[in-house]
C-alpha cells in the first residue's frame, strides 16, 4: 500500500556568513541611543514643561509688575493719542480756508484776553486771583501754601 503522504526531502544548504548567523534571517539591531539623543530629549522635555506653564509664569509676572505695566501702557496710549491728535490737526489744516479761519479766531481771542486781563493793574490782580482759585481746586489747599 502506498500512502498518499508526500515525502519530505530535507536538503541542507551551506552558506558562508561573517557573523555566524544562518542565511535568510534578518537580524534585528538594537536601537542605538547616542548621547545627543538623550540631550535633545531633555531639551524637548524642558521646552514642553515651559510651554505648559507659560500662563502661570505670565500671571506671576503681571502680578509682580502691575504698576510698571500700567505706567508703560499709559505712556504707550499717550503717544498714540498725540499721534492721532497731530494727524487730525494735519487733516484739518489741509482743508482750504479752515486753517486761516482758525488763525483769525486765535488772534481775536488773544486780543480779547490782553484787553480783558493784561491792560490794567486791577484786571491783572483779578487774573492772579482766578489762577490761584483754579490752582487750589485742582491741587488742593495744602499745596497752595508752598
Amino acid at each position: 500500500m502506498e500512502s498518499n503522504t508526500p515525502e519530505v526531502v530535507e536538503t541542507q544548504e551551506t552558506t558562508t556568513v561573517l557573523n555566524g548567523e544562518s542565511a535568510g534571517t534578518i537580524a534585528s539591531t538594537p536601537p542605538k541611543s547616542s548621547p545627543t539623543d538623550s540631550a535633545v530629549q531633555e531639551y524637548l522635555n524642558i521646552g514642553s514643561k515651559f510651554l505648559s506653564q507659560i500662563f502661570d509664569y505670565l500671571k506671576e509676572f503681571i502680578d509682580n509688575n502691575q504698576k510698571s505695566l500700567v505706567n508703560l501702557l499709559l505712556i504707550f496710549l499717550g503717544i498714540i493719542a498725540v499721534k492721532v491728535t497731530l494727524a487730525i490737526i494735519s487733516a484739518i489744516n489741509d482743508i482750504p480756508l479752515l486753517a486761516p479761519t482758525f488763525e483769525l479766531v486765535g488772534l481775536g481771542y488773544t486780543g480779547w484776553f490782553v484787553y480783558r486781563y493784561l491792560l490794567t493793574k486791577s484786571s491783572r490782580q483779578e487774573l492772579v486771583q482766578e489762577f490761584e482759585s483754579l490752582k487750589t481746586q485742582v491741587v488742593g489747599q495744602e499745596s497752595s501754601k508752598l
